[in-house]
């Protein structure tokens, strides 16, 4: 082998290299993307048994797995694409949502990444043409779409909580799997502005209506699904955020969220490990119901992400208090601070007593201590 050779050999071993890691990495992509689809084909998913657990807009896969309202696990073991029909095994109970991911751990963090502690969420919709029939007229539009009525009323319902809320109305059309490619330059500038939480807001596309149709405290609204991808490095964090916005909303209110599915796909959501799915109903159910549902998906998220309000309004009690004491430990040590200068200017241990209480009262404005009779005598002479 020649000088010459031995100098080419390892870019001919880099270019090989390349040629054998490029399929495959293209292969992973489309494998995300695939699972990305959610067109107008709808899947039912059964158990074993036959028994119907819920519906789908998309196809679903062998791996995907769901999370019941009972919060139960199923993982598809079989996919009958001829009759739109998918086999889920039942694996038991889903753990709960692990205690070390707490609201407040979640705000800490957010507030050490942007340093001032502000509390930011923000939102966009990959599907920029969904829409409501029975509101909005059409299932599609792609101009005016009634997806975007939803996201301006959690956007609304959040900042009324004091969050910051970014939301991009970007269309994305058409309304296919590479959706999710032109909404992700949108996610990724969202992300610049360091936000707490990323938001993409979404409809199902099952024809029942009923499946979403809940009621909560008294008022008919939408349930809310929470979609996770499985195909991205944050899947587990992703999966784990969902269960415990899922967690708080089913004891602040239950029956709002209808269930978590975790879907082939990315869905955007290796960009940041607090990034979720939410799926307002469907698009036979009218958008009164779903914009109803963002009141109460507002007040989980300022819960789950910002630790809630009562929360806060604790912690200010609890610095009101100590403030509180704060100022009579001062008031205490200045009027022993009187004491002792009463003792070492007068030498005198009967005149102690008289200006402790002197300095106990102007200190404290007459609620401690007494002014002498001689002073209290020359005041009511004062006209």
């Amino acid at each position: 082998m020649t000088l010459v050779a031995k100098k080419k050999w390892p870019i001919w071993v880099l270019l090989f290299c390349l040629l054998a890691i490029a399929p495959r990495a293209q292969a992973l992509e489309l494998f995300a993307q695939e699972g990305e689809n959610d067109g107008g084909t709808v899947y039912e998913l059964r158990t074993e048994a036959g028994e119907i657990l819920t519906h789908r807009a998309g196809r679903i896969y062998e791996g995907d797995e769901y999370i019941s309202s009972g919060n139960q696990l199923y993982r598809v073991i079989a996919v009958d694409d001829a009759l739109c029909i998918a086999t889920a095994r039942h694996m038991g109970g889903e753990p709960a949502a692990g205690a070390s991911a707490s609201a407040g751990d979640a705000a800490l963090a957010a507030e050490s990444a942007d340093g001032d502690g502000e509390k930011r969420v923000a939102m966009y919709s990959t599907h920029s043409d969904e829409s409501y029939e029975p509101s909005d007229g059409a299932a599609s539009l792609e101009e005016g779409a009634g997806i975007f009525d939803v996201g301006e009323a959690l956007q609304e319902n959040l900042e009324a909580l004091g969050i910051s809320v970014e939301y991009s109305k970007d269309t994305f059309l058409p309304h296919d799997a590479g959706a999710y490619s032109r909404s992700r330059r949108t996610a990724e500038e969202l992300l610049q502005g360091n936000p707490d939480m990323l938001i993409d807001i979404h409809r199902d596309g099952i024809p029942d209506p009923e499946e979403y149709e809940t009621e909560v405290h008294g008022e008919e609204m939408s349930k809310v699904r929470l979609l996770v991808g499985r195909s991205n490095p944050n899947a587990a964090a992703n999966r784990e955020f969902a269960k415990e916005l899922k967690a708080a909303a089913d004891e602040m209110y239950p029956g709002l969220i209808k269930d978590i599915f975790i879907g082939k796909g990315n869905y955007n959501q290796e960009l940041y490990p607090q990034s979720i799915l939410l799926e307002f109903g469907t698009h036979t159910l009218e958008k009164e119901k779903a914009i109803s549902a963002t009141e109460l998906m507002a007040n989980v998220i300022n819960e789950v992400v910002f630790g809630g309000s009562a929360k806060a309004e604790e912690a200010a009690g609890a610095r009101s208090s100590a403030g509180f004491s704060g100022l009579w430990w001062l008031i205490a040590i200045a009027v022993l601070g009187a004491g002792v200068y009463a003792l070492v200017s007068t030498g005198k241990w009967r005149l102690i007593g008289e200006k402790f209480s002197r300095s106990a009262s102007e200190l404290t404005g007459g609620s401690l201590g007494k002014k002498p009779e001689e002073e209290k005598g020359s005041e009511e002479k004062k006209p």
